[in-house]
């Protein structure tokens, strides 16, 4: 991820911030950030378990997995350390460790979590691990270490490590170059026995190499070099060292964030469905050349990052990417991508509406401070609960003290409708299934009258009939003119008998 470049880089640099042609400002949006648990040491990942909104699965760089549950506010002893064979993952500077967690989407099942680290030897793995689902705070068994895929790394930096299920229930991996300056092998555009530079993409439900127990997955048909020249693996290509990685849970479309080398940061999105995207590195820095052979910059089969900005002043170092929120609590930001500098702690936001970026907005105001008044730099990685509200790590440099925040609706805000007054806003209610809105004007069916329900006991019954034939004929304003028309007649009647209940 390059994060030993200092900060004073960024502060010598003259060039100003760009981007594409988005317009600043967008939408107000309301939100602050609350830091829920403290403890951590260098955490890499926030992620939640399939049916479980409470526990939030840590990943701590050198090699364990915590849970803060947040019932009881409470950060609870690993269940898992493996660091005596994860290597480098004990400092800042160096890019090893345990990088990525992903539970499979029938984790409540089986029981398999995944893991991407580096081993000893500097190699990545990704190896499966399987919990009890009934008693996740339980110790995983190191025993049922199942290795998935393996392969080498050149240098120690550029390991990449985001690991996550698509919506089509396979595992997809984003690696990085391999590490030193300029991608010296040109590892990113080779497409042959190269895993680095990729997002992967594995069907670990099954098992084309049975014969290899280093290979542990089946080959997605929909691949794109399945059947030809390239890696049966490779999904997409030409990535630098892609840090953090999501799906919009609305859209499919897949969100990466591609660390520069000395220029530009940027954001990159595979639409859902495609497949061989080549990224452009090492040719392409953002949409700068590099003068670099390997591939030809601006050339149309390149895919452009969506938005980028520049080792400047009001720019940063080394992006980390984060998440499209899809949640309830703050609806003035549905839709819109969220991302973050590690190096500067400046926070943007932009919009993709698949053809264009738009919206884009300075947020750094809205995460610093926090309801708590600490600053929240070097945040590393970002995840969301199933009801997709946002979180993020972060720690505090050298140290290694690591703290978990939420992202919340800023209290000064106005407030969401709660109708029926369960202490939700309506607006959750309904995104979680626990309210019908049949009409779709964001009001649960509950908290609204039902036509014809004159007596208001909920239901539409004889009794409510019994006083639309007492009113029967001309009526100014009454209750039983459901229609409005000044009268009580057989349309009124229709509407009555159209919500019998």
């Amino acid at each position: 991820m390059n994060r030993t470049r200092l900060l004073s880089l960024a502060l010598l640099s003259t060039t100003l911030f760009t981007g594409l042609a988005a317009a600043q400002g967008g939408a107000a949006i309301p939100l602050r950030t609350s830091r829920i648990a403290t403890g951590l040491t260098f955490p890499t990942n926030v992620v939640f378990a399939p049916g479980d909104n409470d526990r939030v699965f840590l990943t701590e760089k050198r090699g364990t997995i915590r849970i803060f549950k947040q019932s009881t506010s409470t950060l609870l002893p690993a269940i898992l350390d493996i660091d005596p064979i994860v290597g480098g993952g004990t400092t800042q500077n160096n890019e090893q460790g345990l990088l990525g967690l992903a539970f499979h989407p029938d984790w409540q099942t089986n029981g398999y979590v995944y893991l991407y680290y580096t081993n000893n030897a500097g190699g990545t793995v990704v190896a499966r691990y399987t919990m009890d689902p009934n008693n996740p705070e339980a110790p995983i068994n190191t025993g049922t270490a199942l290795q998935i895929i393996t392969f080498t790394q050149p240098f120690t930096n550029h390991n990449g490590g985001w690991i996550g299920f698509g919506p089509s229930g396979y595992l997809y991996i984003a690696s990085g170059d391999g590490g030193s300056a300029n991608d010296p092998g040109n590892r990113a555009q080779q497409i042959v026995n190269q895993k680095l530079g990729k997002m992967l993409r594995l069907d670990v439900n099954g098992d084309d190499f049975p014969a290899d127990p280093t290979r542990n997955y089946a080959i997605p048909p929909e691949n794109p070099f399945v059947g030809m020249a390239g890696d049966d693996e490779i999904l997409h290509y030409g990535l630098r060292n892609p840090w953090r990685s999501t799906f919009d849970r609305a859209t499919g479309d897949l969100y990466i964030a591609d660390v520069g080398q000395n220029a530009r940061e940027e954001v990159n999105v595979a639409p859902a469905g495609s497949a061989g995207l080549n990224f452009g590195w090492r040719c392409m820095e953002g949409n700068l050349c590099t003068g670099l052979s390997g591939c030809t910059c601006m050339s149309p089969s390149l895919t452009m990052p969506i938005h980028w900005y520049d080792h400047g002043p009001t720019g940063g170092i080394s992006i980390t990417g984060g998440l499209v929120y899809r949640g309830c609590e703050i609806p003035e930001a549905d839709g819109t991508y969220f991302f973050v500098d590690y190096g500067t702690n400046r926070y943007w936001s932009v919009k993709w509406n698949g053809s264009s970026a738009t919206e884009f907005t300075v947020q750094t105001s809205k995460f610093t401070p926090t309801l708590e008044g600490l600053t929240s730099n070097l945040v590393v990685a970002w995840g969301e609960n199933h009801d997709g509200e946002m979180y993020y790590v972060r720690h505090g440099g050298g140290t290694g003290q690591g703290w978990l925040y939420r992202v919340v609706r800023d209290p000064s805000a106005d407030p969401l409708p709660d109708c029926n007054g369960n202490g939700q806003p309506d607006t959750c209610d309904i995104a979680r299934g626990d309210s019908l809105d049949l009409n779709g004007n964001g009001i649960p069916d509950e908290c609204e009258p039902v036509p014809g329900d004159l007596n208001g006991d909920g239901i539409v019954d004889g009794a409510d009939l019994g006083i639309m034939l007492g009113a029967w004929g001309e009526c100014d304003g009454c209750d039983a003119d459901l229609n409005g028309d000044g009268t009580v007649d057989g349309g009124d009647l229709g509407v009555l008998l159209g919500n019998w209940t």
